[in-house]
């Protein structure tokens, strides 16, 4: 197997020890955690990141990971949450959750979900909503909103043309908000985690 083979095993290790300590090793621990001799070899696989757009050097000759970095494969097949197809070809390209989620980073923040008001929606207790903040939304839209001082999650409907927030759980009522509505933005997906 030739180096350049192994570089998606060494961007990998990268990857993992960047997830678990949001910072890239230094040049004397890249021979460790890439299972390399010197740092010759070590210097070689950092060039060939860098031309393949995985890594960028700062001013300051410090290694960082560039937006590529953190692209995961994304699968060239859909599975069904029905009946089981045949496995095929399992080709996979490359897929960034930001470039997914993301469309204005400076106006999105992410919003940790508390309660069940939402539970018809598919959005649970301990998802985290990805909030585009908007002064404006449509009916329809899944919105963080503030109603008397207090945020919420909810659907933005209209009644008699006022808005109101409707819950996708019948166990709570219609939020019709008795002296202001704010929107704080709206919510262009949900992050969920299903294991520690």
């Amino acid at each position: 197997m030739t180096d350049t083979a192994k570089d998606a095993d060494y961007l990998g290790k990268l990857q993992d020890y960047y997830a678990a300590w949001k910072s890239l090793p230094s040049y004397a621990r890249l021979c460790e955690v890439l299972g390399l001799a010197s740092r010759s070899a070590v210097g070689k696989v950092l060039n060939r990141l860098r031309e393949a757009g995985f890594l960028a050097r700062t001013p300051d000759e410090i290694w960082v990971p560039t937006r590529r970095f953190f692209e995961r494969p994304l699968a060239a097949f859909r599975v069904p949450a029905g009946t089981p197809a045949t496995a095929g070809d399992a080709g996979v390209e490359a897929f960034a959750v930001d470039d997914y989620l993301i469309g204005k980073p400076s106006h999105t923040t992410l919003v940790p979900v508390k309660g069940d008001s939402m539970i018809d929606a598919g959005i649970f207790e301990g998802d985290v909503a990805v909030v585009e903040k908007r002064v404006a939304a449509q009916a329809g839209d899944i919105v963080v909103a503030i109603v008397d001082n207090e945020f919420t999650i909810k659907t933005l409907a209209l009644e008699r043309g006022k808005y109101v927030l409707h819950p996708a759980n019948p166990a709570y009522p219609v939020i019709r908000p008795r002296s202001q509505l704010e929107l704080f933005g709206v919510v262009v997906g949900i992050i969920r985690k299903y294991r520690s």
